[in-house]
């Protein structure tokens, strides 16, 4: 049996109590400054989750979500749903060493997002927990699977007069521990979808556009096209069968790239460190309602 908790109807003690009923996991889809308390009345029941990306915006918030969900980390998930598409699997399967460039990159014109929608009154349009880095940082995610223990090198922010301390474009630049470095671009203004890894190293060079689905490989023995076909609802559908075999506890740490909580903190660390290092350089002319 599934419950729905409307969260604008519902108090952290209204989730309290349906827990105690006895759920055996809880989805967990409010906007992303409404975490904490959640998270700790599911870890409190001893109730795993699935919670949407981000965790957090802050790096202290992250810290004591971290604590207060402790007792199910090992069995709770956090939606990095691009860990399970095809492309990226196979991206992260191959031979990065001594990778000395890699860009990704990601956007879209927040106004064709969706019909009858309206950035201003969406979540996104919020200063605290809204803006394109929060919610496109799957990228973010993506380049720390494909390079483990990245560091932050700094992030350059785009904003907008109608919202202040929203950006609408960032582009944060990330180091790898063999000082390689490189940058994730995310945006609400691109005229078409563009969602595109570029990473070049000594023998290999793969360019992989997930929003043509035309992803290459080159080599000094020439270049390979490949096949990676994709349903998106496959992604949901795989992390979705994921979590519930978590809930039983059949899933094993090596499962590649599981975003089983504890494992994907790494990740949601270097979000929200760029979420807080993020500089104003000026405001885009676009007219966003």
């Amino acid at each position: 049996m599934v419950t729905l908790l409307p969260w604008r109807e519902t108090s952290t003690a209204d989730v309290a109590e349906r827990l105690a009923q006895g759920m055996d996991g809880t989805v967990i889809a409010t906007s992303t400054d409404i975490r904490l308390p959640l998270i700790a009345a599911c870890a409190g029941a001893g109730v795993p989750f699935y919670c949407e990306k981000p965790l957090a915006f802050r790096s202290d918030e992250l810290d004591a979500i971290a604590f207060a969900a402790a007792p199910v980390a090992a069995r709770s998930m956090v939606g990095f749903m691009m860990r399970y598409h095809a492309a990226f699997r196979a991206l992260a399967a191959l031979d990065l060493t001594g990778a000395f460039r890699f860009a990704l990159s990601i956007g879209h014109d927040v106004t064709q997002w969706r019909a009858n929608w309206r950035f201003s009154e969406s979540y996104a349009a919020r200063a605290e927990g809204g803006g394109v880095l929060l919610d496109l940082c799957h990228e973010i995610d993506m380049a720390h699977c494909l390079f483990p223990d990245l560091t932050l090198v700094g992030c350059d922010s785009l904003g907008h007069a109608a919202y202040p301390g929203v950006d609408v474009a960032s582009l944060v630049t990330l180091r790898t521990p063999a000082g390689a470095t490189g940058t994730v671009a995310m945006d609400y203004l691109c005229p078409q979808l563009v969602r595109r890894t570029m990473i070049d190293t000594p023998g290999l060079s793969a360019d992989f556009d997930f929003a043509s689905g035309v992803y290459r490989t080159s080599s000094s023995a020439g270049t390979q096209t490949h096949d990676f076909a994709q349903d998106r609802n496959a992604m949901f559908v795989a992390a979705m069968r994921d979590f519930l075999s978590l809930i039983r506890g059949t899933v094993t740490p090596d499962t590649p790239h599981l975003p089983r909580f504890d494992l994907t903190l790494p990740s949601c660390r270097l979000i929200a460190q760029a979420w807080e290092a993020r500089q104003f350089t000026a405001n885009t002319q676009k007219d966003i309602p």
